[in-house]
């Protein structure tokens, strides 16, 4: 408000009306609509988006960087991104790796995107970039990211050619219909063989070896004529601004201040700050509050448009992740009955699961907000509660793979300073009942008892998966061996080169996240690779195996797994908890059991008192009467005696 000045009061009452009429004619007008308040600060054009509106959807291109894990898109996006002038040469190393994680093993977990403006022979393009994971855990991300692409470049490293996930990238992007432009990279390397990689690339996915670009990203050599490829190969997006608003939620984030980021590809209409739109998967509206392009990071634009892929947020913003769902169709308010929504991604499924407990209890709800931190980032791990009576309240997480566990564990412990118990990985099984009914569970606690099992129980399935295997020729018996060990079925054999071969198992999901990826790579000195997907439930002779001290169960370490491990598991579990379990007073036996049937057996020994030691040269008689005592006694602390297992015990157990 405006306020009256102080030498006015002082002036003689006439001069003073006459002075406050022309002072109070300035009115001021309030209004509070939520429109307006939507619409947020006004974003004036600068140079970078004048030039993006003169660009027709002609010179767009949507184009995302596919390989195995550790072939270089990373490194590749940097030179792209050098080169496009969108950062300075010379700073940090892989820009689009946003967390700490992804920089300290230098892998990429979750696909990141950036837009670029490329002048070639004479005319600005404009190029949508995105960076995607190489790791199977993360294909989900992958598939995603091909919904918002025209095309991809398909890497390969020139010293390790095709492998298993170039595959699996390939014949995904091929279904989508993409177009691919084949790229050799790190021909700097004393150990490159370009015309193998491009003969595998011909082989196997048919790929002529005349539109391929070879590169080194790490040192620049010949990255500029990947561009010009890609306006040349990669078609444009189809898409027309003068319709009605279509676009497609590709992927989401949260911010604190901003709630849920959505990054978005527009098909057709255009969007601005201001509008009202709503969801076909929820049914919710909301008015838009910013529009912008990652350029790298957050750049707001006046307007989006058809072809374009972008980021939105609504103010008021979007609170719960879960309203954010990937796949998910948004239109104008009004054009529901008008707009075909877009047909959707399929949610990825959970194929491992671990249960993680605080290490101190006291530390539960602190651990919890950091859990949900952490999933507002990343949909696709499944959350519930669950209590241990060993170890407390606790929670099942279900991931996309032991990486993908392991990627979560280290963020926890990074971003949030917590500390937990990860137990080993489990996977579901199924029951089938008598009655017709069925039953997945995910907790081994849930298992049926031997009695029901006899009784109400027709038929017990675990799950496969078929995995693909892609190895030099030379190390192929270690790896049938493993396989075979594994529970596996050979399904395929192909020879695709002299040297290289394709072997395709389905294998049991449970000896897979047990470490079966570290065995493979150990085996075949870390050159095998290794693709999978869901196989289904099959039958399966399993049972669930227990721990008893004193013949009482310890419910954390129950376990259900095939018969055929019965032993050799159970005797390792209680040579293992012996060594963690202190000496009582009295004996204490600790037994695996499956059933009524006990697999193995440990004991360890009382503490023992000399109660001979006073007695020198006593007869026998009164030796062995003392003797009895004890023993009588001790039978006596065991009837009574409950064993406390100390927290620290399981924590060292069943620490992976």
């Amino acid at each position: 408000m405006q306020r009256c000045p102080l030498q006015l009061l002082r002036l003689p009452s006439a001069i003073r009306s006459q002075y406050a009429s022309q002072f109070f004619k300035q009115t001021r007008t309030f209004s509070s609509t939520i429109i307006s308040c939507a619409q947020g600060p006004k974003v004036i054009p600068g140079d970078l988006e004048r030039r993006i509106q003169a660009i027709p959807i002609e010179r767009f291109r949507n184009f995302c960087i596919v390989a195995h894990v550790d072939h270089g898109k990373s490194t590749l996006s940097d030179r792209l991104l050098e080169l496009t002038g969108t950062i300075a040469p010379g700073g940090n190393k892989q820009i689009l790796d946003k967390l700490d994680v992804e920089r300290e093993r230098g892998i990429t977990v979750k696909a990141q995107t950036c837009s670029m403006l490329y002048k070639h022979e004479g005319l600005d393009y404009l190029l949508h970039l995105v960076d995607t994971p190489g790791h199977v855990d993360f294909r989900a991300e992958v598939s995603r990211s091909y919904a918002s692409c025209g095309g991809a470049l398909l890497l390969v490293d020139a010293s390790q050619g095709v492998q298993a996930q170039t595959v699996a990238n390939f014949y995904l992007a091929f279904s989508q219909g993409l177009t691919l432009v084949p790229v050799v990279n790190k021909i700097d390397l004393p150990s490159a063989d370009s015309p193998r990689a491009l003969e595998q690339m011909q082989t196997a996915f048919e790929l002529p070896p005349e539109n391929a670009v070879l590169v080194s990203a790490k040192t620049g050599v010949n990255v500029e004529a990947i561009l010009p490829n890609v306006i040349r190969q990669i078609p444009c997006p189809v898409g027309d601004h003068t319709k009605p608003l279509r676009l497609l939620l590709v992927d989401s984030w949260y911010d604190n201040y901003k709630g849920v980021i959505l990054l978005v590809r527009i098909f057709d209409g255009q969007i601005k700050a201001g509008d009202h739109v709503v969801s076909f998967a929820t049914g919710l509206k909301y008015f838009v509050g910013e529009v912008g392009i990652m350029y790298p990071d957050q750049t707001p634009q006046s307007v989006l448009r058809a072809g374009q892929v972008g980021y939105i947020y609504f103010n008021p913003g979007m609170k719960k992740s879960q309203e954010a769902l990937s796949g998910d169709t948004f239109t104008t308010v009004g054009f529901e009955n008008i707009v075909e929504p877009y047909p959707g991604f399929e949610e990825p499924k959970s194929m491992v699961f671990v249960s993680a407990f605080p290490v101190d209890q006291g530390d539960f709800g602190h651990l919890e907000d950091s859990i949900n931190q952490i999933v507002l980032n990343d949909r696709s791990v499944t959350l519930q509660k669950e209590s241990s009576e060993a170890l407390g309240a606790g929670w099942r997480l279900g991931f996309l793979g032991t990486l993908h566990c392991s990627v979560f564990e280290d963020r926890l412990r990074q971003e949030h300073g917590a500390s937990i118990i990860i137990t080993p990985p489990s996977v579901p099984f199924k029951i089938i009942w008598r009655d017709g009914k069925e039953e997945i569970i995910q907790s081994p606690i849930n298992f049926p008892d031997i009695d029901t099992h006899h009784t109400k129980v027709a038929e017990l399935q675990e799950p496969y998966v078929s995995a693909t295997i892609t190895l030099p020729e030379e190390y192929l018996g270690k790896v049938i061996e493993l396989c075979e060990a594994n529970r596996g079925e050979q399904k395929e054999l192909n020879f695709f080169t002299a040297t290289q071969v394709i072997l395709k198992y389905d294998i049991p999901l449970a000896q897979l996240v047990d470490d079966f990826f570290g065995k493979l790579k150990g085996a075949t000195k870390g050159y095998a690779s290794l693709d999978y997907e869901d196989a289904g439930f099959r039958r399966s002779n399993i049972v669930k195996m227990q721990l008893l001290v004193n013949k009482e169960p310890v419910d954390a370490v129950a376990r259900v797994l095939h018969l055929s491990q019965v032993e050799r598991l159970g005797r390792l579990w209680v040579k293992k908890f012996k060594e963690h379990v202190d000496r009582q007073m009295f004996e204490v036996i600790i037994q695996a059991a499956v059933g009524r049937r006990i697999v193995a057996r440990e004991t360890i020994k009382p503490f023992r008192k000399d109660v001979l030691q006073k007695l020198h040269a006593a007869d026998i008689g009164r030796k062995r009467k003392l003797l009895d005592k004890q023993k009588e006694g001790r039978k006596k602390l065991k009837a009574v005696g409950n064993i406390t297992i100390d927290h620290k015990a399981f924590q060292k157990f069943l620490a992976k």
